[in-house]
């Protein structure tokens, strides 16, 4: 099989892990030698620390697998075209597309060939030579694999900028269900064990040498392929942030596969259930919600129709209005319509004036979405009337806030914001 044919079969096979994002690790170029940067702007497309897009080869080593992973595509009782890249394709192929300006850095993952420590072998050694031959200071993301040797999680994690292992399922029931042959404990302890190889090198202060995964550890959860409610995978995602200090949990909703297991669920969940977890988790990670705030036992699902910032804020009217001039940062950042930027931009600057809202609008802020929750120095909105009045008209869109600035408008006008 010719390279051009092997890299349309594992560029594809590649599609499904949506766990491909090159922010957060250290910035670093090749002005001084070498060949890449993690800084540059540019098949996939991420973001460097200073927020440019940038372009990653993501690609799988091989889409040959031991596993049969119900969910996956590429698990061994499927019927899909199968291909192996050598180390040197896949080395080769990086330095080439990126002197050709296709890419900035590398994604690379693998079905399981063999063994665990056959296969882990072979991706770190991709990574080794395009640092160690070629000089390659551009980013690199290596998908290990839980039951490998510690010893060769450790070397990805020192020619890898970021590493990560995939949780696929919330629960331990979904997995033995769907997926025998993995098993979430572990999991977890590989995902512990890099956590403590990153805590060791960043306590050591050492000057000289490569850190360990700079950019951290992520994960990914398929959402949809079971039952299990969002309450579950967002109480899963809280716990391992708390638990293995990762830098990010990616959702990805179920998507059919053909000759899919009668196990799984003939249609894919709504995109926009996806899109409200992210939401959610961005809410938990930077806005100091908790997820039994946004979801619980009575309430196990997110609201497709609205996003979970504001249903906590039109569920909890007591909250509101706030007085933008005098509430504390954790209140302000509850307020539908104001992020982080722009909530600390207002505690700078109500030390020298009282905000009204001329200066909401001057610094972006949309008032439409901030003025049923804000007292200001000119403005006090009305009571709950107000609050019961959004609840009763959301959108009635699921999908249309995906591709509009604004989610649409409901029957009396009233247009509903993202969480932010």
């Amino acid at each position: 099989m010719n390279l051009g044919a092997k890299l349309s079969i594992l560029a594809d096979a590649a599609k499904y892990d949506a766990s491909c994002a090159s922010s957060g690790t250290s910035r670093r170029d090749s002005r001084a030698g070498g060949i890449g940067s993690t800084t540059g702007s540019g098949i996939c497309h991420s973001y460097t620390p200073d927020g440019r897009c940038v372009s990653l080869l993501k690609i799988l080593l091989t889409n040959f697998c031991v596993y049969d992973c119900l969910y996956c595509i590429n698990r061994r009782s499927s019927n899909v075209r199968r291909a192996r890249f050598t180390i040197d394709e896949v080395v080769n192929l990086t330095i080439d597309f990126y002197r050709r300006n296709y890419i900035e850095g590398l994604f690379l993952s693998s079905g399981i060939i063999h063994n665990p420590d056959y296969t882990m072998e072979r991706v770190v050694e991709v990574a080794r030579k395009l640092r160690a031959e070629h000089g390659f200071k551009g980013y690199i993301h290596l998908k290990t694999i839980p039951e490998a040797s510690s010893e060769l999680i450790d070397q990805a994690g020192l020619w890898a900028d970021r590493i990560s292992i995939n949780v696929e399922l919330p629960t331990e029931t979904d997995l033995s269900v769907l997926a025998p042959e993995k098993n979430l404990s572990r999991i977890e302890k590989a995902m512990a064990h890099i956590r403590g190889r990153i805590d060791s090198v960043k306590a050591e202060k050492k000057s000289k040498g490569r850190a360990f995964a700079p950019a951290g550890q992520s994960t990914q959860m398929i959402v949809g392929a079971t039952s299990t409610p969002d309450v579950d995978i967002l109480v899963r995602a809280t716990n391992l942030y708390l638990t293995k200090s990762l830098k990010r949990v990616y959702y990805s909703a179920f998507s059919p596969i053909p000759d899919a297991s009668a196990r799984l669920p003939v249609l894919r969940p709504p995109l926009v259930r996806e899109h409200r977890l992210y939401q959610a988790d961005w809410l938990i990670r930077f806005y100091n919600y908790k997820a039994e705030e946004l979801v619980n036992s009575s309430r196990p699902n997110l609201d497709l129709n609205i996003d979970p910032k504001l249903y906590w804020a039109l569920s909890n009217p007591d909250h509101f209005p706030v007085d933008i001039n005098s509430a504390p940062r954790e209140i302000l950042l509850r307020v539908p319509g104001l992020g982080v930027r722009n909530v600390n931009r207002l505690l700078v600057i109500r030390r020298w004036k009282r905000i009204g809202m001329l200066d909401l609008k001057r610094l972006g802020i949309s008032l439409k979405k901030v003025s049923p929750f804000l007292i200001t120095l000119d403005h006090l909105p009305p009571r709950s009337e107000r609050f019961e009045s959004l609840l009763n008209n959301r959108e009635k869109s699921l999908q249309q806030e995906l591709f509009d600035d604004w989610p649409g408008k409901s029957d009396n006008g009233t247009k509903f914001p993202y969480a932010g």
